[in-house]
């Protein structure tokens, strides 16, 4: 679950979040990675910050943010099916709610980090974790 904080369309993950994170953890400088335009909702679109691979979701008009490496094989979620607000891994079905990062099957072994997003004068920022590291399991 994402928080609405104000007009400029500002998300943070929240604790009903897949895995918690401390915002001491987080890079205090917002990253500009895309236009709102290139969001689609049917396709993800993936980017790299600082080392750190990011899916960028279109759902119900708002940009999510979550960490785009499948916990169970390398693999980019965001080049995999996006539907019904999950989306699934194009190598072995592992499917994650895109609001949450929660895993939705034991095939995933985790849940995913979720990134805070704003979208200002039609550019996407987020801020990403400042050390890359695996998610804990």
């Amino acid at each position: 679950m994402f928080h609405w904080l104000n007009e400029s369309t500002t998300f943070f993950p929240s604790s009903e979040s897949g895995i918690d994170m401390d915002p001491d953890d987080l890079s205090p400088e917002w990253h500009d990675v895309a236009s709102r335009d290139q969001l689609d909702p049917d396709f993800p679109l993936g980017v790299e910050v600082n080392g750190q691979n990011v899916g960028l979701y279109l759902q119900d008009d708002e940009v999510r943010a979550l960490e785009d490496i499948c916990p169970h094989a390398y693999a980019l979620l965001s080049q995999g099916f996006q539907e019904n607000g999950q989306i699934e891994c194009p190598l072995h079905a592992a499917r994650f709610d895109i609001a949450t990062g929660k895993c939705l099957n034991e095939i995933g072994q985790h849940d995913i980090r979720c990134f805070p997003v704003k979208v200002e004068g039609g550019r996407v920022s987020i801020r990403i974790p400042i050390k890359v590291e695996e998610a804990p399991k």
